[in-house]
């Protein structure tokens, strides 16, 4: 089953990248009561790395109910003060992409598909796993005040 779904992942890439379709997306930045942040890791892609949460944003759909949507989806999870943080433009994956970065709460621990999403853990944002994404860490960083946010993901 990964197999299929790394290979649509695949394909979905190559065609975005070919006809440089426009997409919107969400990304979510998960806190538990305690402060610390979720990270997942998907069965696709670069699966060995940590990344935040999130997905596409449907038509007629806003961004803050495709955070919402994405989080119930992937983790089982009901997002609570869901809270607009930034928005981002991306060029990876050869696609031109806005990428709305929203911050929220959830007071239940994740419940992964083993399928979609292989990992799903709260870190201190004092002690990070090793194999974060890049742009990841660049959030936590912007967040933290630690540097500018350039719109850039």
């Amino acid at each position: 089953m990964r197999a299929m779904i790394q290979l649509a992942y695949q394909v979905r890439r190559w065609l975005l990248a070919l006809f440089r379709v426009r997409t919107t997306g969400v990304k979510v930045m998960l806190f538990n009561p305690a402060g610390q942040l979720l990270l997942i890791r998907n069965g696709y892609g670069e699966s060995d790395l940590f990344l935040l949460p999130g997905g596409g944003v449907s038509r007629r759909e806003s961004p803050a109910a495709a955070a919402a949507r994405e989080v119930r989806e992937e983790l089982g999870l009901t997002v609570r003060d869901v809270e607009p943080v930034w928005t981002f433009e991306s060029g990876a994956e050869g696609k031109r992409d806005t990428i709305h970065l929203f911050k929220a709460i959830v007071d239940e621990l994740p419940k992964v598909d083993g399928v979609e999403v292989i990992e799903a853990r709260f870190f201190a944002l004092d002690a990070l796993p090793d194999g974060v994404s890049p742009a990841t860490l660049r959030r936590i960083a912007e967040m933290k005040g630690e540097r500018p946010v350039d719109g850039r993901w």
